[in-house]
C-alpha cells in the first residue's frame, strides 16, 4: 500500500513539472490527450493526491480506505480516456464498461460494512455514503447534481469528524477538507466537459467492452498517475501462439459432432478393473491429483447428536480502552454496565434472546447482529445505532439525539418525554415501530413509513409517504 501511495506522489510530481514547462497543459488536443482527460488528471494530482497523502498520516483504515477510493477514480480515468477515442456504445455495451467502477464502489462500501467496530467509523461511513458519486458517468442529463446529492450524504458522518477532532487533532479536519474537495472539484469539472452527460468522441470505432486505449501516451503529453494493474493477459510468447492452436484444434474435433468418438479404442471385458479385480494390484503406485468435488455434508442433523458444530464464540461484557464490548451473549436476560463516562462508546455484537440495561450518560451506542433484543439506556450524547438486526426493542430513559436503524426487521423505539425530539433515520428495514409516552404512563404506538411515492414535478425527484388504505 505504501509502495502504490509513492508511485502517486511520482506520478503527481511528473505531471506537474510536465505541466509547467509553457504550452504543455494548455491545449490537450494538439497532443493527443483529450481536454477533459487532462483536466481529470489535474483533478487526481491535486485534492485526490492530498486526500492520499493525508490519509497515509491518519494510516489503519482510513489509509486502507483511501486506496479502494483511488482504484474507484483510476478506473473512472480509464472509461473517459476510452470515451475520448470512441464514439458511443449501446446501452448493454455500456453497462459492461461500467462493471469495474461499480465494483469498486462495492469494494469501498463492503470494506465500512465488515469494519463497524473501527474507531475510524465515521471516517469510513464519509467514504462509503458518498462514493456513488463516482457513478455520475452513467447520468443523463444532470450528472453534476447526482454528485452533490452524494456529497450532502457524507455530511452527517463529517460533520461528526470535525465535532470529534476540532480540538483534538486538526490532521482528521485537514482530513475531511481535502476528501470533500474532491468532490467539490468533481462538480465543477463536470460542469465544464460533462454538463449533460459523459462526453464521447464523434469519431473512432464504438466502444466495446474489449476496446484498450494506448498503453503509453504520445510524446510530450502529461503522464497519468498510475491505475490498478490491468487484468492478467497471455503474455506474448511462442507459448501463447500453441495454446491458439490447441483451441483451435479443440474445437475443431469438437465441431465434428458424433463423429469425434470414432477415433476411441474398444476396452475388452478383461480390461476393465471392476470385472478383472488383478489389474488393481498392478502397475505400482496409484497416482495422485486433485480430489475430486463433492457435495459439502449438511451443517447439522438434528437426528444425529454425534454430529459436529463448530465452537461458539466465547460471550464477553468488557471495557476494552474506551469501548464497551458485549459479544456473543445469548439467554442473559441481567446484563448491567453501570461504570460509564461520557466518551465511552457501547458495541453490541450477535447477542441473542438478551436484555442490556446501560446506565449514566455514554457517547454511542452501536447494535450489531443482535436477534431479540432489548436495549434499556439513560442517555447518549451521539448516536445509537442499529444494523443487521431482527426484532429488538430499545427503551430510552433519558435523552438521545439520533437513532439510526439500517438493514433490520423489526425494531421497536420506546421515547422518555424528554427524548421526543429525538430524530429517527432509517433504511432498508422494516416493522419499525415507535412508542410515544402518556400523560397516564402509558405508550401510543407510531409506525414508521416504509413505502414512498417519488413523482417528477418538472424540477425535481417529490417523495412523499405512501397512505395505504387497511
Amino acid at each position: 500500500m505504501e509502495r502504490l501511495v509513492e508511485r502517486l506522489e511520482k506520478a503527481v510530481e511528473r505531471l506537474e513539472t510536465v505541466c509547467q514547462r509553457p504550452g504543455m497543459c494548455e491545449d490537450g488536443s494538439s497532443k493527443g490527450v483529450a481536454q477533459y482527460v487532462q483536466a481529470f488528471d489535474a483533478l487526481l494530482a491535486g485534492p485526490v493526491a492530498e486526500y492520499i497523502k493525508i490519509s497515509k498520516e491518519v494510516g489503519g483504515d482510513v489509509q486502507k480506505h483511501a486506496e479502494m477510493v483511488h482504484a474507484g477514480l483510476m478506473s473512472e480515468r480509464a472509461l473517459l480516456v476510452m470515451a475520448s477515442q470512441h464514439q458511443q456504445p449501446a446501452e448493454n455495451a455500456f453497462s459492461s464498461l461500467l462493471k469495474p467502477i461499480s465494483e469498486q464502489i462495492q469494494v469501498v462500501q463492503n470494506f465500512r460494512e465488515k469494519n463497524r467496530g473501527s474507531k475510524l467509523f465515521n471516517h469510513l461511513s464519509a467514504v462509503s455514503e458518498s462514493i456513488p458519486a463516482l457513478g455520475w458517468v452513467a447520468m443523463a442529463p444532470k450528472p453534476g447534481p447526482y454528485v452533490k446529492e452524494m456529497t450532502d450524504a457524507a455530511m452527517f458522518y463529517t460533520n461528526r469528524i470535525l465535532k470529534e477532532y476540532k480540538d483534538v487533532d486538526k490532521k482528521h479536519v485537514d482530513w475531511v477538507k481535502a476528501y470533500l474537495s474532491i468532490w467539490t472539484e468533481l462538480q465543477a469539472y463536470i460542469k465544464e466537459y460533462h454538463t449533460t452527460g459523459m462526453t464521447w468522441s464523434k469519431t473512432g470505432p464504438v466502444a466495446t467492452e474489449g476496446a484498450k486505449s494506448p498503453s503509453t501516451p504520445q510524446a510530450g503529453a502529461a503522464p497519468p498517475p498510475p491505475g490498478p494493474p490491468p487484468p492478467p493477459a497471455p503474455a506474448p510468447t511462442s507459448s501463447s501462439t500453441d495454446d491458439s492452436a490447441s483451441r483451435s484444434a479443440l474445437f475443431a474435433q469438437i465441431n465434428r459432432g458424433e463423429g469425434i468418438t470414432s477415433g476411441l479404442r474398444h476396452v475388452s471385458d478383461d480390461m476393465k478393473t471392476h470385472k478383472n479385480p488383478a489389474l488393481k494390484n498392478q502397475g505400482g503406485p496409484v497416482r495422485s491429483g486433485p480430489k475430486p468435488f463433492t457435495a459439502p455434508k449438511p451443517a447439522c442433523n438434528a437426528n444425529n447428536p454425534s454430529t459436529k458444530t463448530s465452537p461458539k464464540a466465547p460471550a464477553l461484557l468488557e471495557l476494552e480502552g474506551k469501548k464497551w464490548r458485549v459479544e456473543n451473549q445469548e439467554n442473559a436476560s441481567n446484563l448491567v454496565i453501570s461504570d460509564t463516562e461520557l466518551k465511552q462508546v457501547a458495541y453490541v455484537f450477535k447477542c441473542t434472546n438478551s436484555t442490556l440495561q446501560i446506565k449514566g450518560k455514554i457517547n454511542s451506542i452501536t447494535l450489531d447482529n443482535c436477534k431479540k433484543l432489548g436495549l434499556v439506556f439513560d442517555d447518549v450524547v451521539g448516536i445509537v445505532e442499529i444494523i443487521n438486526s431482527r426484532d429488538v426493542k430499545v427503551q430510552v430513559m433519558g435523552k438521545v439525539p439520533t437513532i439510526s436503524i439500517n438493514k433490520t426487521d423489526g425494531c421497536h423505539v420506546y421515547l422518555s418525554k424528554n427524548s421526543l425530539d429525538c430524530e429517527i433515520v432509517s433504511a432498508k428495514s422494516s416493522e419499525m415501530n415507535v412508542l410515544i409516552p402518556t400523560e397516564g404512563g402509558d405508550f401510543t404506538e407510531f409506525p414508521v413509513p416504509e413505502q414512498f411515492k417519488t413523482v417528477w414535478n418538472g424540477q425535481k425527484l417529490v417523495t412523499t409517504v405512501t397512505e395505504i388504505a387497511g
